[in-house]
């Protein structure tokens, strides 16, 4: 039985508080509004019950961020993709997000296993005054307990990713488990398979300065961080930033992400790093 679910989310202002109403059909849902950092910041935990997703299933979340309002959404732990007998799994999400609006998108990790066909959507539609700071963190299967994301018994594993933000950046590629020249080359996966990417966008072009200051910090964080792997920061248009990560586990992929979210919270909106309480569960 595969499971078909849509969630929409509409935040607005009223007063000095961010609310959203939500609608749901099928699994997918939040939980009740949370305001750890006071009125003005809504935080949501997207759960999905069934516990993960499998060849046939399509889950699609909207959320739409009027003006004034600020959102984090998150999730309670890591999306499991699992092994496919034909079908495509699809997640995805679209936002929009209105002037002076700001969205946090930090879902926990991504866990593709051996044998998934699954595709991960997500565009961010942002207007002109309107800016976001999302992560995404891919881990091809679960090397440490021996299920390897290889190709060997499941050639047809593939995931395919997009990260969309029109007009401005726009990353989309297919993991195939066969193609070990993409996975262990220097110039792919390096042998690693968990990639994680944290961004920071705006609706408009960001000033010379404030894009300086935003690699600053991530760079300076990248150089002291205990991380066997490889990161590196840029920014590839004027009103995005990315930090790449890629890492054995993704542990410390997640602690580099985490810290360099911190600090861009403190940077570019002057708010201190508010994590999840559902992240230390």
């Amino acid at each position: 039985m595969s499971w078909l679910g849509q969630l929409n989310l509409d935040y607005t202002r009223d007063g000095d508080r961010t609310i959203a109403l939500d609608r749901h059909d099928g699994p997918l849902r939040v939980l009740q509004r949370l305001y750890p950092e006071g009125p003005g910041v809504c935080h949501h935990v997207l759960v999905h019950p069934p516990g993960g997703i499998v060849g046939g299933d399509v889950l699609h979340l909207t959320a739409q961020l009027a003006p004034g309002t600020h959102a984090l959404i998150t999730t309670p732990g890591a999306t499991r993709f699992y092994r496919s007998a034909g079908e495509e799994a699809v997640q995805s999400a679209v936002a929009q997000v209105a002037d002076g609006a700001r969205l946090e998108w930090l879902p926990l990790e991504t866990i593709a296993y051996r044998g998934c066909i699954a595709r991960n959507r997500m565009r961010f539609e942002l207007a002109p005054t309107a800016e976001m700071m999302g992560w995404d963190v891919l881990a091809l299967g679960l090397p440490a307990a021996s299920e390897a994301f290889e190709g060997s018994a499941h050639p047809h594993s593939r995931f395919t990713q997009e990260i969309d933000l029109p007009g401005t950046w726009l990353e989309r590629g297919t993991v195939h488990a066969s193609d070990t020249l993409l996975l262990d080359s220097p110039l792919g996966w390096a042998g690693h398979r968990v990639m994680g990417t944290l961004w920071f966008a705006a609706g408009s072009a960001l000033p010379r300065t404030r894009r300086e200051a935003l690699l600053d910090a991530a760079r300076g964080l990248q150089a002291a961080h205990p991380l066997d792997a490889t990161a590196g920061s840029t920014s590839p248009h004027e009103q995005v930033i990315v930090l790449r990560v890629l890492g054995p586990r993704v542990e410390p992929v997640m602690g580099l992400l985490s810290q360099v979210w911190a600090a861009w919270r403190q940077s570019a909106w002057n708010l201190a790093p508010c994590p999840p309480r559902v992240w230390r569960t």
